[in-house]
Order: C-alpha cells, then sequence, then structure tokens
C-alpha cells in the first residue's frame, strides 16, 4: 500500500509499524533514556520505539517534549521516523532537531503495528 502525506522533516528511514490509536507526549509518557513508553494506561505502555516507525495521531503535552526527542536521538534510543495524523509545534520541532524523517496528513488507521513501513519524503510505502 503507499500512502501520500504532507513533509514534516524530509528523509528516509524504514523499519517496523509501532502504532497508537492515543496522542503521545515525549515528555512524562516516553522515558528519555531507554526509548520505553511509561504512560500509564497508554496502548504502547512498556513498548519501545527505538529503531520503530512510529504512528499516533498526534502529540500531546509541554515544549521540553522535543528536547526528550533530542535526548533520544543522542542515545540511540529514537523512533526512525514519525507519521501523525496532524503533527503538532512539539513533535515536529523535535524531528527537525533530531534528524527523524516526520510526516503528517496521512490516515494513521492504514497502519498497523508490526507493518513494514517505508517513509521517503511524504511518500510511505506500507508490506
Amino acid at each position: 500500500m503507499r500512502l501520500e502525506g504532507h513533509v514534516v522533516n524530509a528523509g528516509t528511514a524504514e523499519g517496523e509499524a509501532l502504532v497508537s490509536s492515543m496522542p503521545l507526549s515525549f515528555l512524562g509518557d516516553v522515558d528519555g533514556t531507554t526509548g520505553i513508553v511509561t504512560a500509564d494506561g497508554h496502548d504502547l505502555r512498556g513498548e519501545s520505539i527505538e529503531g520503530r516507525v512510529l504512528v499516533f495521531p498526534h502529540g500531546k503535552g509541554s515544549t521540553v517534549g522535543s528536547y526528550v526527542i533530542y535526548r533520544l536521538a543522542k542515545n540511540g534510543k529514537a523512533p526512525a521516523a514519525i507519521i501523525n495524523m496532524e503533527c503538532e509545534t512539539i513533535i515536529a520541532c523535535g524531528a527537525v532537531m533530531s534528524g527523524i524523517p516526520c510526516v503528517d496528513k496521512v490516515d494513521t488507521r492504514m497502519i498497523k503495528t508490526g507493518d513494514r513501513v517505508k517513509v521517503s519524503n511524504g511518500v510511505i510505502e506500507v508490506e
């Protein structure tokens, strides 16, 4: 399947999809050292985002979340790419600072956890 979205941060990456139907805050929901989702009640709790194509509707929370994304990248624990329905400023800033390909304006319900996903400058290929 091929999807097209809006480029938030250009780049090419691929990996296994990790999909959530819930918004995600990088400050408080994700451990900045390990890349493990720690938020109580979140559908990704206990999952590692490291090296995966992280798919979620939109971010939430503090502007410090951008720096958590950057910290994850510096620790080698960041997602390979980020796909959102609506990428808000905190996620966009973190992706740009960290060099993580990021795309939005995508119907994220079309992607399932475990799918093999390639992101390349707004084009998403799902296997």
